[in-house]
């Protein structure tokens, strides 16, 4: 496929399930949804991807109709804030922003349960992960095993994870 049979296009995210390994997208255009597979997530360094998100994405038309072949960026997460259950809220966003990137493995994430743990590479403490900081990084779920970059503090209770990234994130 060249460039030339692909366009840009902005939109948000209808639905993902990583599950299912797809979801679809809304232009900002308007017209049919597109599918987001979850290869082309993964090529941007994330395996799932939050409800109503903003993104750039370049698309093209197959047989089937329109398909996301490259995501341009992620524009941010919708604007939705659940502070009685994210205790990172309680912190300035300029401090969190602040926060070095650290490398760190998922021991698990329940979606259900909306949180999960991580640990930093070369450290024995768990990391809490809860899922309003996953929504707020663009993510729906993680999978164990699963490698990211983390921005954490000190929470009321240990080590809180206040921004999650792709893993590669933490090299640059």
């Amino acid at each position: 496929m060249t460039e030339a049979e692909q366009r840009e296009l902005r939109g948000r995210v209808k639905w993902f399930d990583a599950t299912k390994g797809f979801g679809f997208i809304v232009a900002d255009e308007g017209g049919k949804d597109i599918l987001l597979h979850a290869n082309v997530l993964r090529n941007f360094g994330q395996s799932s991807i939050a409800d109503g998100t903003e993104l750039r994405v370049l698309v093209h038309e197959t047989e089937r109709g329109i398909q996301a072949s490259a995501i341009v960026e992620i524009i941010r997460a919708p604007d939705r804030m659940d502070s009685a259950q994210d205790e990172s809220a309680d912190f300035d966003l300029a401090e969190l922003e602040a926060l070095p990137m650290v490398a760190a493995r998922v021991k698990w994430f329940d979606r259900t349960k909306g949180f999960g743990f991580a640990n930093i590479f070369g450290r024995p403490e768990d990391v809490f992960i809860h899922a309003e900081v996953l929504r707020r990084s663009s993510l729906s779920e993680l999978m164990p095993g699963e490698a990211v970059s983390l921005r954490v503090t000190e929470g009321r209770r240990g080590l809180l994870a206040v921004g999650v990234y792709a893993w590669d994130t933490a090299l640059h």
